[in-house]
Formats: C-alpha cells, sequence, structure tokens
C-alpha cells in the first residue's frame, strides 16, 4: 500500500490548526465566561472546580499541542529539506543502498506541497547535478539519477558504452578495476558540465542500448545512474500510456530537489547492525 505523507501530514497540521483556532474562538471565551459567572455565585472559588471549567477538551488539547510540531514539519519537509534513504545500487559508487541522503527542496523553486505547483522560481537542474524526482510512469515512487540531458539537448549512449550530449563525447578517465569486482567492472571519472563525479561500468556484461539517440523536449530532462550498466533509467522507460515524445523523459512538475549529501549510511533493511558514518559527506 501506498502512502500520500506529504497529504497525511498536510491533513493533519490542518486538522490540529483548525482545532487551535476553534478554541481561541470559541470554546476559551466559553471557558472565561463559565469561570466568571461561577466566581459571581461564590465568595470563595474552590480551586478544582475552577480547574475543571478551564479544562480544555481533549481532542482539542492534543491538536493544540501537536500544530506548532507539525506546522515546523511540513515547512521544512516541503520547502527546505527532505530526507530519503537510497533503495538500490544504480547510483553506485557516488551513493550505496542504505545512504541516508538530504534533498535540497528549493533549489529548483518553490513548490506548494501536495498538488506540487511552483510558485517562486529559484534555479533550474543543471548537467550533473543528482536529482530526485518521482518516477514518470508512477509517481508515487521516488528515483534519484544523475541529470544528463537538459531541455533542447541531443543525447546518446552508444553499445560502446560512451555518453555524447549534442555530439560531444563526455570526457571520462579510467580509474581501475572496482575494488573486490575481481575484473568484472571498472570506475572512471566522468566530468558533467562543472561536475566531476565517478561511474561505474560492468567489463563483462554488454547491455544492449534501447535507443541511439535521445531528443529532450523543452521543459523535461534525461536522467542517468552512475552504475551505468545497473540503472534503471531514462535509457530504459517504455511507458505506452507517455507519448513517444517524451518517452524517458523527467518533467519538470515531477521533481522533488537536488541530493547535496549523505548524512547516515545504514545498508541493513532490517536495522539490525549499527549505522555507518564513514559515507557522510557532500555529493558530487
Amino acid at each position: 500500500m501506498s502512502f500520500n505523507f506529504p497529504l497525511i501530514l498536510v491533513i493533519a497540521v490542518a486538522v490540529c490548526g483548525a482545532l487551535a483556532l476553534l478554541d481561541l474562538l470559541v470554546l476559551a471565551p466559553r471557558r472565561r465566561v463559565a469561570i466568571a459567572a461561577y466566581e459571581g455565585q461564590v465568595s470563595q472559588p474552590d480551586e478544582s472546580v475552577l480547574q475543571r471549567l478551564n479544562r480544555e477538551p481533549v481532542l482539542v488539547e492534543y491538536g493544540k499541542s501537536f500544530f506548532p510540531v507539525l506546522a515546523i514539519v511540513l515547512v521544512l519537509r516541503s520547502f527546505l529539506l527532505e530526507p530519503f534513504q537510497i533503495p538500490s545500487g544504480s547510483m553506485k559508487p557516488t551513493l550505496d543502498i542504505g545512504d541516508f541522503i538530504l534533498v535540497n527542496k528549493f533549489a529548483y523553486g518553490i513548490r506548494l506541497p501536495v498538488i506540487d505547483t511552483k510558485i517562486i522560481e529559484v534555479g533550474d537542474p543543471q548537467r550533473g547535478d543528482v536529482m530526485v524526482f518521482r518516477y514518470p510512469s508512477d509517481p508515487n515512487i521516488n528515483y534519484i539519477k544523475r541529470v544528463v540531458g537538459l531541455p533542447g539537448d541531443r543525447i546518446s549512449y552508444t553499445n560502446g558504452k560512451h555518453l555524447l550530449v549534442n555530439g560531444q563525447p563526455i570526457a571520462e578517465t579510467f580509474l581501475g578495476e572496482e575494488a573486490g569486482s575481481l575484473g568484472s567492472a571498472a570506475l572512471y571519472k566522468e566530468k558533467l558540465g562543472e561536475v566531476e563525479h565517478l561511474i561505474r561500468k560492468e567489463l563483462q556484461r554488454n547491455r544492449r542500448e534501447p535507443g541511439s539517440e535521445w531528443l529532450v523536449p523543452q521543459g523535461h530532462y534525461f536522467m542517468m545512474g552512475d552504475n551505468r550498466d545497473n540503472s534503471n533509467d531514462s535509457r530504459y522507460w517504455n511507458d505506452k500510456n507517455i507519448p513517444k515524445e517524451f518517452l524517458g523523459m523527467v518533467p519538470d512538475r515531477n521533481i522533488v530537489g537536488k541530493a547535496f549529501a549523505v548524512w547516515m549510511s545504514w545498508p541493513d533493511p532490517k536495522l539490525r547492525s549499527v549505522p555507518n558514518f564513514s559515507r557522510v559527506g557532500l555529493i558530487n
């Protein structure tokens, strides 16, 4: 079952806020009137009676207590930062399974929660950014990949595992075999835009590319994982409900934010081990 956490959070804030407002405008004045009437009837008010008359309904008490906390969480999560956990190895070696990352929610514009309508322009994704977005075929699923193609770009990825942008090969430097791979995988340094980062290729696996070239439409982005032979990304998305010219593309409305830091790593899905902080740092 898929839960729309932003929607649940917005509803919780709205309910708690409504309860707090109800108490401020209606219930609290009634309590004050009741207390004043009681004090006018007796010469020596009973403290226990005063406490009973001034007692907030349980639901209102909880609503008022949770409202500021939930409101702060909503603001932080919707407009500033949101945490995510990496579920797969598609971004190796940059990100590994179990990495907990922080995502900058305002880097690409301020958006309203739930409806995700951009209300303030701040910036646009740049080539080389690591970006979290909602999977075009199922917006309930969050993906994380690297921005390779910007609007208007022509992207090629050959069966020789070479990336070209607008006909120009992207520079990469062979660093050596991946440790522990027994010669089956190698690491390269790649430069996309102003960003230098590592990518991984499997030397003994020929994964045939489904398309030779893609043209990125306006308002869309072409995404690839750093683990080039083990990434479900723009090269392979094939949803029959999406027009051909938009296949594999991430529309601007699906953008969640820019991933910028790893703050913890906990690869055990059952959390039976202790977290690892050796991978903490900024994301290239």
